[in-house]
């Protein structure tokens, strides 16, 4: 390959991790040339707003009674509008009620919603903005002016993520950022690292974007954006100190594929496709960053194995997606995972908990005691964002729940 393609490619794939990092995509491999129209052909038929010329909510069913609530907190969404446009809804506690929080004359690209009080962090047009859960106060608190399209990763905001007190977002802008809703000021702890190779080509040696926080706020998981691929660290916020993966040679961890113990001290990755990256399920210590391979995804021996959405569970239980395939095939994309459960090593006692298998779940959301997982399952095989959401018991006596047509980027609210 010669050196400018190699460029080329190297830049195609890092706007996929970039993309994969604000919308969860399950590890799935880049989407055909059409995925736009046919995405934006299933927004448009699974959107049940009324056609008009003004962003209109989403009929709402009668709302239940506190007491037959379905889910344990509120789930927030991006969906398109009546305008053909991504906005913030929410899906109540009943499991029925969806309500739309912004009405923005541009898509929103990015958004996070604080645990505390539901309020919506989000990026629109290259600004961030803050509103309240009912979708009143909005303000607008970080412009990035003008976006570069040409060079996205110079200009673009991206990845706001609220801290467990709600009183820090952390996002990327030019590197990593911490806004402060007390004093209205960011600061920026890491500088992206941009090559300038001459004639106005520049490319990325290493840039940076948050993921997630522990839940004591003690550690943001975050991004590394480089040339030729990307990885994930851990940072912490008092003390400035970046901890990098090591001993995971081979492990296809970033991007927001992760999943936190909940003492925030280990979290969990999977990659479901085999190409360009190998699968597998991997744990890694937030304090040293050290990686440990759970499940070899090609261990030589003739079969394949492949893991997704990895939950460890307050019983000390890991759930997750998982398959095994024999070899033959240079390229496996959507393999028909099946729910499991086992021990926190991710492979003794591992038990099929249900007959159903999934090959076009995009994302998902666990219960906090593992009870169910909510997925969003595309339609088709060629759509790699967002889907009709499902509540899946990990009880396989207990049948699935069709919840909402679609949703993308879902996320627990309060």
């Amino acid at each position: 390959m010669q050196k400018k393609s190699k460029l080329f490619f190297a830049l195609i794939f890092l706007l996929i991790a970039a993309l994969a990092c604000a919308n969860p995509l399950g590890g799935s491999a880049p989407a055909p040339v059409n995925v736009e129209t046919i995405v934006a052909a299933t927004f448009q038929a699974l959107t049940a707003s009324a056609p008009g010329s003004e962003p209109t909510q989403l009929p709402q069913p009668p709302v239940q009674d506190s007491t037959s609530s379905l889910l344990p907190h509120s789930i927030y969404f991006l969906n398109t509008d009546s305008a053909a446009l991504a906005q913030v809804y929410r899906l109540e506690r009943d499991g029925k009620t969806v309500t739309q929080i912004t009405f923005e004359p541009a898509k929103v690209e990015y958004y996070d919603v604080s645990v505390v009080d539901g309020s919506v962090a989000y990026i629109t047009n290259n600004k961030m903005y803050t509103v309240n859960a009912d979708g009143s106060n909005r303000a607008m608190i970080v412009d990035g002016g003008v976006a570069d399209e040409n060079n996205p990763y110079l200009t673009n905001i991206s990845n706001p993520v609220f801290s467990p007190d709600a009183q820090t977002i952390a996002f990327g802008y030019k590197g990593l950022n911490f806004y402060s809703i007390v004093s209205g000021q960011s600061n920026r702890v890491l500088e992206n690292q941009i090559n300038d190779l001459g004639d106005g080509l520049l490319v990325p040696q290493e840039m940076y974007w948050p993921e997630k926080y522990t839940a004591d706020g003690s550690k943001l998981i975050i991004t590394l954006g480089y040339y030729e691929g990307a990885s994930a660290a851990v940072y912490y916020p008092n003390g400035n100190a970046l901890v990098r993966l090591k001993d995971g040679e081979g492990a296809f961890i970033c991007c927001g594929n992760t999943e936190l113990t909940a003492d925030g001290s280990a979290f969990y990755a999977a990659y479901p496709s085999l190409g360009m990256f190998a699968p597998g399920l991997w744990r890694v210590d937030t304090s040293t960053g050290a990686v440990t391979t759970l499940i070899n995804g090609d261990p030589g021996n003739g079969t394949f194995h492949f893991a997704d959405d990895p939950y460890l569970a307050p019983d000390g239980q890991l759930y997750y997606f998982y398959t095994s395939l024999p070899s033959g095939q240079e390229f496996i994309n959507r393999p028909p995972l099946q729910l499991v459960r086992a021990a926190a090593d991710g492979v003794t006692n591992r038990t099929v908990l249900r007959p159903e298998t999934y090959e076009n779940a995009n994302e998902s959301l666990w219960a906090p005691d593992a009870s169910f997982v909510v997925i969003a399952e595309a339609p088709i095989q060629e759509v790699y964002q967002g889907g009709m959401v499902k509540l899946i018991y990990t009880d396989g006596q207990k049948g699935v729940i069709s919840l909402i047509p679609f949703a993308m980027e879902m996320k627990w609210g309060p």
